[in-house]
């Protein structure tokens, strides 16, 4: 995903941070629920670090970049009222953006992993927010206990115990969407 683009001068800007935009995007949306808000959210906090870049400390450029990500998405449901967004936006949630076909994959085996991909989703998107946020950047993201209670700035433990717990909620939830 390709946002925008900043001069091509290679600064060192942009060898630190824009190759984690698309995570920051993921992150954006997950939070906000809304693609072009997402948008919104990552071009404003890519905007806020280049003006901060100059006061940056070499780090964790990742979750320096996150952190802000997050606040800008914060900022955003706070003056929108967590007024309700759609969900269900065919640019956010499309099956091929979750489930990679491989050649050997039959009409009936897609359809079966596009299934699990919504049922996922949804039993994501139901969870409260600091829940969801802990299980995508672990599970979806990959990122170190650490990096995430840098980016969420709580300890380690709260960062575990949260993960923890949005595991078991996801897993009930799951479990009951069987039913």
């Amino acid at each position: 995903m390709k946002l925008f683009t900043l001069r091509p001068s290679g600064s060192e800007f942009e060898r630190q941070v824009l190759p984690h935009l698309d995570g920051a995007y993921r992150l954006a949306l997950w939070l906000v629920r809304d693609a072009a808000t997402a948008e919104d959210v990552v071009q404003d906090a890519v905007l806020k670090a280049h003006a901060a870049w100059g006061r940056y400390t070499a780090g964790n450029t990742r979750a320096w970049l996150f952190t802000i990500v997050r606040r800008q998405a914060y900022d955003w449901l706070r003056q929108a009222r967590h007024a309700t967004v759609d969900v269900d936006d065919e640019a956010a949630w499309t099956t091929e953006d979750a489930v990679h076909l491989r050649h050997e994959d039959t009409p009936e085996t897609s359809l079966v992993a596009a299934e699990m991909v919504e049922r996922l989703r949804e039993a994501l998107l139901g969870l409260p927010a600091v829940f969801r946020e802990v299980i995508m950047l672990k599970d979806i993201e990959d990122m170190p206990y650490k990096t995430i209670a840098e980016v969420l700035n709580v300890p380690v433990g709260t960062v575990m115990s949260r993960l923890a717990r949005g595991r078991d909620m996801l897993r009930v939830r799951l479990t009951e969407a069987e039913a």
